[in-house]
């Protein structure tokens, strides 16, 4: 197999359109493998774009080439906020600075193109924050996972710390799962 070059760069506010349809497309087609229909669609009452973290810097876009022309395949990033998951419309939100020095970073909104899992595109979105975060003065960074997500963090070293389960609007279940790492 092939190794993919991807390249990465900071998200702005131009790739908000190209993230939310990224987004869409990872929610609908990377947690049939897990979730039924119905839960999907509750687990999106926690999922989508969080305009703080483009604002802050900390949101990456992993582009691949295809016939010559850059496409966004994956995307994710790390907040310094004590917001734990969740985009714009995720109620509970606290948006208050995270204090490096006793506090844990974010790994936040991580996403990948159903044509590209399994690709290493979820690793270098975590190498990516990660090393962010630890430039930033964090010594440890957690993360709430969704149960798709769970296998790939637990590969790279995130514990899991609690699970907290939600009745969505739709009558269903979505399961948080909150994991950390030591940097």
């Amino acid at each position: 197999m092939q190794k993919i070059n991807f390249t990465h760069r900071i998200a702005t506010k131009r790739d908000v359109h190209g993230i939310i349809n990224l987004m869409q497309l990872s929610i609908e087609e990377n947690m049939k493998e897990f979730l039924s229909a119905e839960q999907i669609e509750a687990n999106k009452e926690s999922m989508g774009v969080d305009q703080t973290l483009i604002d802050d810097g900390t949101y990456f876009v992993i582009e691949a080439s295809e016939k010559g022309e850059a496409v966004m395949v994956g995307c994710g990033g790390w907040g310094k906020r004590r917001t734990l998951y969740g985009g714009n419309h995720t109620l509970g939100r606290d948006d208050s600075l995270s204090d490096p020095a006793t506090e844990p970073a974010r790994i936040r909104a991580m996403y990948t193109h159903p044509e590209w899992i399994r690709k290493g595109i979820g690793t270098l979105l975590l190498e990516l924050g990660e090393k962010a975060a630890r430039d930033a003065g964090f010594k440890t960074i957690e993360l709430g996972s969704t149960v798709p997500g769970y296998p790939l963090y637990l590969a790279r070293g995130y514990v899991e710390v609690s699970r907290e389960t939600k009745i969505a609007a739709n009558g269903h279940e979505n399961v948080i799962v909150k994991m950390e790492k030591t940097l």
